[in-house]
C-alpha cells in the first residue's frame, strides 16, 4: 500500500514553482518602478533648473570620488555666470564645435546620430558620438562619464524631457557653466580664469575658439595646443 503524503505537504509542492515563476516578472516590475522613478526625480529637478542653478553634478561627484584613489583632486565647483554676462564669442564657438543645429533639433540631433553611424562603420578606432549639447547636459547633470549603451540609452530622453521643459538659451547657459574644462575645472568663468587669467567676459573670438576646442577631452587638451582644431571652429562660426 503506497503512503500519500499529507495535503499540507502536497499544497506547499505545488506553491514552489509558481513562485519560481514569479520572480522574473516582479524583477522586471521592481526595474521598470526604479526607472520611473528616476524619470520622475530628473524631471523635477529639470523644472527647478528653468530658474535654480544645480549645486552639484552627478559628473563631478564621479571625477571627485576617483580622484580619491589616485594622484591630484579633481574636485571642484563652478562659479555661476549668467549667460548674458559671459562673452557672446563663447557660446557661438561651443555651437560651432559641439552642436551645429542646436537651435533646430529638439533636444536629440537623429541626423547627427545617424551621420556618426556611418562614420563609425567605415573606420576603426575611435569612435564618434553625435550627442548634442542637450545630451551632454543631462549627461553631467544626472548620469556619469563612462561611455556605456546603458547610458547612452537613459541619456536620449532624458535630453527629450530638456528639451521640452527648458529653454534653449537656459539649456546653454546650464551646459557653459557646469561642463568640465580641465581637470577639476568646472564652468566657463572657472574655465577662462584657469587657462587664460581673466573673466569669460572678456574672452576673445580665438581664445573662445579654442576653449571649445578642448571640450571632447578637457582632461588631456590644452588650448594653447588647439591651432588646427579652433581655425576650424573659428571657419564655421563666420
Amino acid at each position: 500500500m503506497r503512503l500519500r503524503s499529507p495535503r499540507w505537504v502536497r499544497r506547499r509542492q505545488q506553491r514552489r514553482p509558481r513562485r519560481t515563476r514569479r520572480w522574473p516578472a516582479r524583477l522586471v516590475t521592481g526595474l521598470a518602478g526604479l526607472l520611473l522613478a528616476f524619470y520622475l526625480a530628473c524631471t523635477l529637478l529639470l523644472v527647478a533648473y528653468r530658474w535654480i542653478d544645480p549645486p552639484l553634478t552627478t559628473v563631478q561627484l564621479q571625477r571627485c570620488l576617483g580622484s580619491l584613489l589616485g594622484p591630484g583632486s579633481l574636485c571642484g565647483r563652478p562659479h555661476f555666470v549668467p549667460l548674458d554676462q559671459m562673452s557672446p564669442h563663447l557660446g557661438r564657438a561651443v555651437i560651432a564645435a559641439e552642436d551645429a543645429r542646436f537651435y533646430q533639433h529638439h533636444g536629440v540631433d537623429w541626423q547627427a546620430l545617424q551621420e556618426a553611424a556611418e562614420a563609425n562603420q567605415r573606420r576603426a578606432g575611435k569612435l564618434r558620438g553625435g550627442s548634442t549639447i542637450t545630451q551632454q547636459l543631462v549627461k553631467n547633470l544626472f548620469l556619469t562619464a563612462h561611455q556605456r549603451w546603458l547610458r547612452k540609452a537613459l541619456e536620449l530622453p532624458l535630453a527629450l524631457l530638456a528639451d521640452a521643459i527648458l529653454p534653449k538659451q537656459r539649456i546653454l547657459e546650464l551646459y557653459l557653466n557646469v561642463i568640465e574644462w580641465g581637470p577639476g575645472v568646472y564652468g566657463a568663468e572657472r574655465a577662462a580664469r584657469y587657462h587664460y587669467h581673466r573673466p569669460s567676459a572678456a574672452l576673445s573670438r580665438a581664445q573662445a575658439a579654442r576653449l571649445a576646442a578642448i571640450l571632447p577631452s578637457p582632461q588631456r587638451r590644452k588650448p594653447e595646443r588647439m591651432d588646427r582644431y579652433s581655425e576650424l571652429i573659428l571657419r564655421r562660426m563666420r
